[in-house]
């Protein structure tokens, strides 16, 4: 978690900070500030004092707009929507399963979905192309369809293989951006007090933060209507096509060009990422995709904050040092780039909408004359905060004024991405229900590789999303492998050069250099 998100989630929790007497100051409401909070506070105080001593930048306020004009799109949502023109398809779905016991109140979930619904515009608001620009249509609010299935009279194995069918095949429906609503809500009934709710969104109309109003609302606004009491949900100052207007007339002029020119000597000419793949790579690119995950060991996670905390750098920067380090011993590439979401809601007038903002930043190391991982972390850590501070232009306003040389067989500046997820997960919180996650299995990649590393309770996973078009799940597993040893490495000697740090597994040390070097023959001796 960057900086700016971790300040926006404590805007979010409604909590105040302010410099007095150069010391750092907080006010939060009652229960927001938990143990894991103000842990995180002490941690990053540093961090957060150089944010509120820097001078402030003068910008436009986002304010509500007339919806008697054309609504223009964001440039997120433009690219997208021309994606989706390109190719239809479930790539850009973003699909959530909770298995509810207990007993379920129909009519106060079908009244919590309609409030969200009358609350969010872009829930229901459609794209139609006016003069031939993709426009906003936002339609009238209504009652959202639920879907209910009913497979009670299955036998109890069955519809556990059902169960999962049917989530799987209804996450991956695409939607019709120009007709459907961008929430679709799916109840599997299984038995009197045992249901499967799904809910899916569009990813022009929402993103991972939305996810977690959507499941706060939903929490709120259930207990509300099931037990007759008022809910307060705060009222919300702009919607998201005010947000869209804003950032188009925002993201001009000296603001554009103070930020589009630090990209241009960015990334000004990047190279393609060479990685080794087990077949071709198609003409055209593809998306099949599969998933591998790995447990890394407390002491490891342990380990590895406390390296970053020595050298003066985020837990991410460590981790995003590892996975370039990782890359370029794969390819031999000394010019690395990846791609990496970022929350991008800065302004707390956005915080609590449903909507697609997450920005995508492309972080180009140089790893060249083979440093140490600790010369390697201060080259990191400088190129992530520049990206931090010029996060505000869209990866697709980039990509539209750099225009590099385009091929249809992969992305254009990068094709791998990396993510920490350390966040607290958002749950919903349903009253007289027990709830818990149902996986939900997409099958696709929009990426060559990404390495998602996920903090949880303490434990650090790294997870593996790949093209399955060109890997064999047997090489990805090996580089899970090897991603784990090399961690071991360098928290065992962060002064190692990155060409020492060890990658291969005892096992695969004995099989390349005794086993399959076992060539020793009998030769005549005269």
């Amino acid at each position: 978690m960057t900086i700016s998100e971790f300040l926006s989630h404590l805007r979010s929790k409604e909590i105040k900070l302010w410099i007095e007497d150069d010391n750092l100051c907080y006010r939060a409401p009652v229960g927001a500030l938990t143990s894991a909070v103000a842990a995180e506070l002490a941690k990053r105080k540093t961090e957060i004092l150089e944010v509120l001593r820097a001078p402030s930048v003068v910008t436009l306020p986002i304010s509500r707009t007339s919806r008697d004009q054309k609504l223009p799109l964001s440039f997120a949502q433009q690219r997208l929507w021309f994606l989706d023109q390109f190719e239809p398809g479930p790539f850009y779905n973003i699909a959530k399963a909770m298995r509810l016991n207990g007993p379920l109140n129909m009519e106060a979930l079908q009244k919590s979905l309609d409030a969200i619904l009358s609350r969010h515009e872009i829930l229901r608001t459609n794209i139609a192309v006016m003069d031939g620009n993709p426009t906003q249509v936002i339609t009238e609010s209504r009652s959202i369809k639920l879907s209910v299935i009913d497979l009670s009279q299955w036998s109890n194995r069955d519809h556990q293989a059902e169960m999962h069918r049917l989530v799987n095949a209804e996450a991956r429906r695409p939607f019709n951006l120009s007709s459907d609503l961008m929430l679709r809500v799916t109840l599997l009934h299984l038995g009197e007090n045992d249901h499967v709710l799904l809910l899916v969104m569009h990813h022009i109309a929402s993103d991972a933060w939305s996810m977690g109003i959507l499941y706060r609302e939903l929490s709120a606004l259930y207990q509300a209507f099931s037990t007759g009491k008022p809910c307060r949900l705060a009222e919300l100052p702009i919607q998201y096509a005010d947000f869209a207007i804003w950032q188009r007339q925002w993201l001009q002029g000296e603001v554009f060009e103070k930020q589009f020119s630090y990209w241009k000597r960015q990334l000004s000419g990047i190279p393609v990422l060479e990685l080794p793949t087990d077949r071709p790579r198609p003409a055209v690119q593809t998306f099949p995709g599969g998933r591998q995950s790995l447990v890394l060991s407390k002491n490891l996670s342990n380990a590895l904050k406390a390296l970053s905390r020595k050298e003066g750098v985020t837990f991410f920067m460590t981790l995003l040092a590892a996975f370039q380090t990782l890359l370029h011993r794969y390819t031999g590439q000394e010019d690395i780039a990846v791609g990496s979401p970022i929350a991008n809601r800065t302004r707390s007038e956005i915080e609590g909408l449903i909507g697609f903002f997450v920005n995508t930043l492309v972080l180009r190391t140089d790893l060249s004359g083979n440093p140490n991982f600790r010369e390697l972390l201060a080259r990191v850590r400088k190129v992530a905060l520049g990206a931090y501070e010029h996060q505000d232009l869209p990866f697709e306003k980039i990509v539209e004024e750099l225009k590099p040389e385009r091929d249809l067989s992969h992305n254009p500046l990068f094709q791998i991405m990396f993510s920490l997820q350390n966040v607290p997960r958002q749950s919903v919180e349903l009253p007289d229900l027990t709830l818990r996650a149902v996986d939900v299995t997409f099958g696709t990649a929009k990426f060559d590789l990404t390495l998602f590393m996920i903090e949880e309770a303490g434990s650090l996973t790294a997870s593996l999303a790949y093209n399955t078009d060109l890997f064999n799940d047997a090489t990805i597993s090996r580089m899970l492998g090897h991603f784990q040893v090399l961690l071991q490495g360098i928290v065992a000697n962060p002064d190692r050069r990155l060409s020492d740090l060890p990658i291969l597994s005892q096992a695969e040390k004995q099989r390349l250099l005794v086993e399959w070097n076992n060539t020793k023959r009998d030769y005549p001796q005269d």
